[in-house]
């Protein structure tokens, strides 16, 4: 008889997320360490390429039909040699819309097409090689970054708090994720939305002595969650009473970043009040009391 499997606890469902969404995180990295390497590369001898795939996601150099293209071309030659045909066939391969491929053919003709400055004929076939090596290696991150995302959004999804945490303005499934992840299994880690802050360094340290009093950002933090809280908070913006949280802040005075962070420091007390009466996301609750910034003094920085 086989034996009886039980359903997984929210603890055992906080630890697989945690271990999925920092392996996902760690694959991030990786790719845009091999995104740097091949971009470096590239520029001493096809900057073409640079040319044609810029910035990020699906015109950059991790987009599927950038890799295809220069998979099919490692080298300025090699690419200047491509017909209409082929540059169709290779996007179509690759996933690219029909939809204005025509386009897009006849504008990676027209630049692998100039003139420009090569390498010995050699030492430009053995770039290419190792372009094509990078390119492998950057496929295969590629892979792992959407193989974890799916993962980590399937264990996310089947946690009971992903609903509440994902009801928050600017929280996706891998930054709610990442947020329930670093946040432990805990319920009574913290005493109150305080302790939470200061473990994430959304609250400021005030360090006075004398007449002298300086407020700073904390250094000692989580930095995983500080870096999903960022992203949290700037996605937020596009939700009204956030922005107007934010505005506030900058026409008070503070750059940014420093806007930014107080207002991620709002939104992290929500969640955890959330969470511990199991409601949604209400922002006439979150947003109720507006705090007056307080006049700086000469000595305090911006």
């Amino acid at each position: 008889m086989a034996a009886h499997r039980s359903l997984p606890t929210d603890s055992e469902l906080v630890q697989a997320v945690a271990v999925l969404a920092r392996a996902h995180q760690h694959a991030v990295w990786d790719k845009t360490q091999m995104l740097n390497r091949l971009r470096s590369h590239l520029r001493e001898y096809h900057p073409a390429a640079l040319r044609v795939f810029h910035g990020a996601g699906t015109l950059g150099l991790d987009s599927s039909h950038a890799r295809a293209v220069l998979a099919a071309a490692p080298t300025p030659a090699a690419a200047a040699r491509l017909t209409r045909s082929q540059l169709r066939a290779l996007l179509n391969r690759a996933g690219r819309l029909r939809r204005g491929i025509d386009t897009e053919v006849e504008r990676l003709r027209e630049i692998f097409r100039r003139d420009c400055l090569h390498q010995l004929p050699m030492v430009e076939q053995a770039m290419g090689r190792q372009a094509q090596a990078l390119l492998q290696q950057l496929d295969a991150t590629c892979r792992s970054v959407d193989d974890l995302a799916t993962a980590n959004e399937e264990a996310f999804l089947a946690h009971p708090d992903a609903e509440i945490i994902t009801s928050f303005p600017g929280l996706s499934m891998m930054s709610g994720a990442r947020v329930l992840a670093e946040g432990g299994d805990d319920r009574k880690r913290f005493a109150d939305a305080r302790g939470l802050k200061a473990y994430v360094g959304a609250a400021r340290v005030t360090r006075a002595s004398g007449r002298s009093r300086v407020v700073v950002a904390r250094a000692v933090k989580n930095r995983r969650l500080a870096s999903a809280g960022y992203m949290w908070a700037f996605a937020a913006l596009r939700s009204r009473e956030p922005c107007e949280h934010y505005d506030g802040r900058r026409a008070s005075g503070e750059r940014h970043t420093a806007a930014l962070r107080n207002l991620f420091n709002k939104l992290l007390g929500c969640p955890y009040r959330c969470l511990q009466a199991r409601t949604l996301y209400d922002p006439a609750l979150a947003f109720a009391h507006t705090v007056a910034l307080a006049a700086r003094s000469p000595a305090q920085p911006p």
